[in-house]
């Protein structure tokens, strides 16, 4: 397991699922080459097996002159296919002690290409736009599924209302955890769920997905009117549709997210009218809540909104 977490830090694996990984690992041999200036392979010499650089770095010069150094992570050899191969150019050490770690053609070519076989392939309009991996979680065969590999932007945030797999079940967790490295903005996903919630289908995948993002990234909320505004929105659909337990279960989640602050408001005249309505009180027999605030006003900017207790 300490060998196959250190693989996954090497440019040479990172786009290889982790089951690819895994096999790799199983029948990798390492190798050692203790002085620079050793040559590794000949131009012309006939290529065995696909190599990673785990230590040093060794330069390759082109029967034309030109040179190109590889390094720690980078990768060299056969291609996954069985077919004779050959090295174009002499590739020489550059420093003492360099590393790597050999797979013989035979087994590149057979665990990368059974992987092919496991992979689904997600089309739109000739253009692919979700990779899946099959995979079981017991040998019982009762527990397999496909497992979302990579996609679009696009793809991947339509995904979060579909069905997941029984080995795919925390996707919408990975999502909400990943979006910021392939999505601008927060609002391209409330955006799409705002306008999923529409369809009557969809507002119980909708709501979890929402659910979700609260409880575990609230920080996405607090401090954006955007996504003040989305989630606003979003509780005046669920008052809508009478979905009064999903309202509920949203609103505890942002009392308990919420974070304590202080705002200050000066009203322009004894006689202006407060830009926000309160809710509740000892009347009521529940706490002072923030029922609505005006858009655009000073207690906007401030950063009061709906549902603050006071």
């Amino acid at each position: 397991e300490q060998l196959l977490e250190f693989m996954h830090q090497l440019p040479a694996f990172a786009n290889m699922t982790m089951s690819v990984r895994r096999e790799l690992c199983a029948v990798m041999v390492f190798a050692v080459v203790e002085r620079a200036g050793t040559i590794v392979l000949n131009d012309g010499e006939e290529l065995d097996s696909w190599s990673v650089i785990l230590n040093g770095s060794v330069e390759v010069t082109y029967p034309d002159g030109r040179t190109e150094i590889l390094c720690m992570g980078n990768s060299f050899g056969v291609s996954p296919t069985m077919e004779k191969e050959y090295m174009k150019g002499v590739m020489r050490t550059k420093v003492d002690d360099c590393q790597f770690v050999c797979i013989a053609q035979q087994d590149y070519c057979r665990i990368l290409n059974q992987v092919e076989k496991n992979m689904q392939k997600v089309e739109e309009e000739g253009e692919i736009v979700m990779v899946k991996e099959h995979r079981e979680l017991d040998r019982t065969g009762t527990r397999k599924g496909h497992i979302v590999i990579k996609g679009t932007a696009e793809r991947l945030t339509m995904h979060l209302v579909e069905e997941h797999s029984v080995v795919d079940p925390t996707f919408i967790e990975d999502f909400l955890l990943t979006y910021r490295t392939f999505l601008s903005s927060p609002m391209e996903v409330g955006r799409k769920l705002l306008e999923w919630f529409n369809d009557p289908s969809l507002r119980d995948k909708v709501t979890r997905v929402v659910l979700l993002w609260v409880n575990n990234h609230f920080n996405d909320f607090e401090g954006d009117p955007a996504m003040t505004r989305f989630l606003e929105e979003f509780e005046n659909n669920l008052e809508r549709e009478k979905m009064g337990g999903h309202l509920r279960l949203l609103n505890i989640a942002c009392a308990a997210k919420a974070k304590r602050r202080l705002i200050t408001l000066t009203k322009p005249s004894r006689e202006a009218p407060l830009p926000f309505i309160l809710l509740g009180g000892s009347e009521k027999g529940f706490g002072i809540f923030v029922d609505s605030v005006d858009f655009g006003s000073k207690a906007t900017e401030a950063g009061l909104k709906r549902g603050d207790q006071v």
